[in-house]
């Protein structure tokens, strides 16, 4: 059965509090998953969410600092413990490369896993085309090097049933049609529609830039920073981040479907109030004021 949901990990920025550990969050795609930005402490928050090593397949860093990449020795050493059955590829900025290898052999291992790096440079990249999807990334706006990163499923088909049934196609010549695009005269396209593919975006550290609005274009679920609110808009602008007003701006300009704030200062003790905020910026669609721990599903597909 597929599963397309986003495990959080983590929402803390700069340092883990009480209630919220460094960053760390796992997109399950199909029988994929995708781990961005494992901070300090992601190993142990995969345990108590119930995400294993198997369940990793890329590992995709925005930039290095720690709060987003320290638990990429624990989660490397880990992969490599349980031996997971098949390859693991890491994307990161690769002017960080040098941070990406300490961090890999922080420590003595055993190395049993095959572990591809494929950096990202430049104004971004297409890094991965498969037949789930296209991943690719875009660059931010912080004083490290930095990158978001969008998941972008290939566009499908969707039969009419009642198209069908007025040229008289069923059974099994439903797929003959599908699969060869025409049937006695009949086309794919005078009997079905294009079904749109889904999109994820995730957009960390970043002031807002171009790179932002062409990562959040049209997605189903976009997962953004919003460390600020919107009365320290002049602190978030000089240390590189959103606030909570600005990240929903973007999610309402890019017609997202379902927004998830997260990375929040340890400043703010009320996590209603980004909601309020996000709201308050003209937002409509899903929204969720991230939590450690918690399952949050791609939305369906619209109709």
């Amino acid at each position: 059965m597929s599963v397309r949901e986003l495990v959080v990990l983590g929402t803390a920025s700069q340092v883990p509090t009480r209630h919220r550990n460094h960053n760390g969050y796992l997109l399950r795609w199909d029988g994929e998953g995708i781990l961005f930005d494992p901070g300090e402490g992601t190993q142990r928050q995969m345990l108590r969410a119930g995400v294993a090593a198997h369940d990793i397949d890329r590992i995709c860093v925005t930039h290095f600092h720690g709060d987003h990449s320290l638990g990429l020795a624990g989660v490397i050493q880990r992969i490599n413990l349980d031996r997971v059955p098949h390859p693991v590829t890491a994307h990161y900025p690769r002017s960080g490369e040098h941070f990406f290898e300490r961090l890999r052999y922080a420590t003595a291992y055993r190395q049993s896993v095959e572990l591809g790096q494929e950096p990202v440079e430049g104004e971004g990249a297409v890094l991965a085309t498969t037949p789930a999807y296209t991943l690719d990334a875009r660059r931010l706006s912080h004083p490290v090097e930095s990158y978001g990163y969008r998941l972008v499923e290939p566009d499908g088909r969707r039969m009419l049933p009642e198209l069908l049934a007025e040229r008289g196609i069923a059974g099994p010549d439903v797929g003959r049609l599908a699969r060869e695009g025409e049937l006695n005269g009949v086309t794919l396209d005078d009997v079905s529609e294009i079904r749109r593919g889904q999109r994820f975006a995730f957009i960390m550290d970043t002031r807002l830039c171009e790179g932002v609005r062409v990562l959040a274009d049209g997605c189903d679920m976009l997962v953004i920073e919003s460390t600020f609110l919107d009365d320290d808009v002049q602190l978030a602008t000089d240390h590189g981040h959103l606030t909570a007003g600005q990240a929903a701006t973007v999610a309402r300009d890019a017609g997202v479907r379902a927004l998830v704030l997260t990375h929040f200062s340890q400043r703010y003790a009320d996590p209603g109030e980004f909601e309020r905020q996000a709201r308050a910026a003209g937002y409509e669609g899903e929204l969720t004021v991230a939590a450690d721990l918690t399952r949050i599903p791609v939305p369906r597909r619209a109709a």
